[in-house]
């Protein structure tokens, strides 16, 4: 799986989920595109449950990747309607959201990921991927709030 674009033009690489965090990362990431002339990269990770080795009910993969898809395109469409458009590269990737977006990374400029996700621990201050992320990426990370609020992990931010 390759998500990089080497063209030579700044990428500043995002990750979606749907959480209210994931849309303010998205925001603040399109605005950084549009200050430094960067593509966006936002990258959409599912998985199907099972998959990997847990038990769960049977699924269709094809119906899981597709409502994925459409999650990810109905959130990229309004943040875009809301703020502006900016060159974006739409990515949907199944597999682990830490792994697939610090792979997706490298190369570019800033990855952009909410300070928490879809995930149940909603007490924790920084989630699992985020922390990830901002210790193994290999570029700067910066790391939304869904207030707005954007701390950077690993180099400088805007």
């Amino acid at each position: 799986m390759t998500v990089n674009m080497d063209d030579g033009t700044p990428r500043v690489v995002v990750g979606v989920d749907g959480s209210p965090a994931s849309r303010e990362a998205l925001r603040w990431a399109v605005r950084h595109a549009r200050l430094t002339g960067a593509t966006v990269d936002a990258v959409g990770v599912y998985d199907v449950p099972g998959a990997t080795g847990w038990s769960a009910p049977p699924v269709d993969a094809a119906f899981d990747e597709e409502q994925a898809r459409q999650a990810l395109t109905e959130e990229l469409e309004g943040v875009l309607a809301e703020i502006g458009d900016v060159p974006l590269v739409e990515n949907l990737v199944r597999g682990t959201p830490a792994k697939i977006l610090i792979e997706a990374a490298r190369g570019a400029e800033l990855l952009v990921v909410g300070s928490r996700g879809r995930g149940g621990f909603a007490s924790l201050l920084l989630g699992s991927v985020s922390q990830q992320c901002a210790v193994h990426a290999p570029c700067p990370v910066v790391i939304v709030r869904p207030d707005g609020d954007a701390t950077g992990a690993g180099g400088d931010s805007a």
